[in-house]
């Protein structure tokens, strides 16, 4: 299976792409696509499409795992991240791939074995599950290698996460109901 990460963003898009066989990862690229903070939000949006359509044709993902998006206190920046976030969505359902969506806490439970882990922590992890000789730059390109990691794990169940985490909670309700 071949795994394209995203961690979604207007100035920075981190990507990763990996393949996932028999337990085993292999990189098959990564990077990250950057946009001029002074150049029109229509046009970032529109060279983050291009650029994701050259990461699409070039490694051919099966699916992708993306950073489900959470207000902050910016709703302003929020709302920027959402419109780039659309584009990149866009991109993949435009070649009929899956889409997957881990929040951070689950990236960091399923790549360190521990959701409230530190971020240096889940860049370290992903450094070392990927055997590469550092960390990769810029932190988005990490996070985004962190993204097709924890999707690998969860479809290595044969379920993504969303559906175990909803069953394990019915389980729970029903186990608490008289």
């Amino acid at each position: 299976m071949t795994i394209l990460g995203i961690d979604p963003g207007y100035a920075i898009v981190g990507w990763g792409v990996l393949e996932y066989s028999g337990s085993r990862f292999c990189v098959k690229g990564y990077g990250a696509i950057t946009t001029p903070a002074g150049m029109d939000f229509p046009k970032r949006l529109e060279m983050i499409y291009q650029d994701m359509q050259t990461v699409l044709q070039r490694y051919h993902p099966d699916v992708l795992s993306i950073e489900k998006l959470y207000f902050t206190n910016n709703k302003t920046t929020g709302i920027d991240v959402a419109q780039a976030r659309g584009v990149i969505l866009l991109s993949a359902t435009q070649t009929n791939m899956q889409v997957y969506e881990y929040t951070p806490m689950q990236v960091k439970q399923s790549v360190v074995g521990y959701g409230k882990a530190e971020k240096k922590q889940v860049m370290e992890m992903t450094r070392i599950l990927l055997r590469l000789p550092s960390v990769p730059k810029p932190d988005d390109t990490a996070d985004a290698l962190a993204l097709a990691i924890c999707h690998a794990h969860c479809a290595g169940s044969g379920l993504d996460y969303q559906t175990r985490y909803q069953q394990q909670l019915r389980r729970t309700i029903h186990d608490l109901q008289p």
